[in-house]
């Protein structure tokens, strides 16, 4: 290649990547111009928000609303108020709301330390029958929670072994979902890509198998662990029927059976069942948006490789 050919194929890179970083500023490829392609995006876009945004914009407004009915799309209360709450408040809500924080953040915690350390074992170490195991974890995955229900509330009324009854504990809903094979696949497939010199190299300096874990193989980690904490705290807080064979009487509910409960109250209206519902949303919100970051840097890693 010549000496004057070079500068005209770096212009011709250049302009190249302009061109495709103005595309990718432009959503992916949309031209700012005007014109019936554009017209039909914008419309499929508004069509997809409205479909997504709706359901949570009529349950805010439902739950301020002394009017709200069940069979009505209100974008915005009619007669403001907060009575909704009350309602739901002497309905013992913020009691449910507090025995689903404690098995939600009880419960995430069990789950990522088995992770963890499930994890570990899994990725950086070998042994007979490995791939037995992480296929028992996946197995898990594939029974619904109907097939285990009835073996699940004999084992909860008589723990082997021990021969103690959870019933009626928070600790009885908090060890079920204490292993979950979607945290475990996630964290052992995430900490096999971390390479083998870095712990070879802290191995020539001394470093325990604690240790290694702690200070070098989790922090790296980190994105896998926002992916399992969004992912198992919507799974913990949206248990159903394993709070429901647990629980002895209506004070152990959780919020989420509470508020199946009051939907078939006739003292309670739609307001106040909206009420509920908005707060119910709310912790799984404040999760999302604090470990967003980690889990897209988590997606993105898990997309990038290879």
């Amino acid at each position: 290649m010549s000496a004057s050919s070079l500068p005209r194929t770096r212009s011709l890179r250049l302009s190249r990547q302009g061109t495709d970083s103005a595309r990718l500023d432009t959503a992916l490829g949309w031209t700012p111009r005007l014109g019936p392609a554009l017209v039909l995006r914008v419309v499929l876009c508004v069509l997809v928000l409205f479909v997504f945004a709706a359901p949570f914009v009529t349950m805010l407004s439902g739950a301020f609303d002394a009017g709200a009915r069940s069979t009505a799309l209100s974008l915005f209360p009619s007669h403001p108020t907060i009575n909704n709450f009350r309602v739901a408040q002497s309905r013992d809500l913020w009691g449910y709301l507090t025995n689903s924080l404690v098995i939600a953040g009880g419960g995430l915690l069990l789950q990522m330390v088995v992770s963890v350390f499930a994890a570990y074992a899994l990725a950086r170490r070998r042994f007979r029958g490995s791939a037995l195991v992480m296929s028992l974890f996946l197995l898990t995955m594939m029974l619904p929670e109907e097939v285990i229900a009835v073996p699940l509330s004999l084992v909860i009324g008589d723990l082997p072994v021990l021969h103690v009854s959870l019933r009626g504990t928070l600790l009885g809903v908090m060890l079920p979902v204490g292993i979950w094979g979607f945290s475990i696949l996630v964290m052992t497939e995430f900490m096999k890509e971390i390479p083998k010199e870095i712990e070879e190299a802290a191995r020539l300096d001394g470093v325990g198998e604690f240790r290694m874990l702690w200070q070098i193989i989790l922090p790296l980690c980190r994105p896998a662990l926002g992916v399992i904490g969004i992912f198992g705290f919507l799974m913990i807080w949206d248990q159903y029927l394993l709070p429901l064979i647990v629980a002895n009487d209506p004070g152990d509910y959780t919020l989420t059976v509470a508020l199946s409960v009051m939907r078939t109250d006739p003292v309670v209206g739609p307001g106040a069942l909206l009420a509920g519902a908005l707060v119910a949303l709310v912790p799984s919100l404040i999760v999302y948006f604090c470990l967003q970051s980690s889990m897209i840097r988590g997606i993105t890693a898990g997309a990038s490789k290879g």
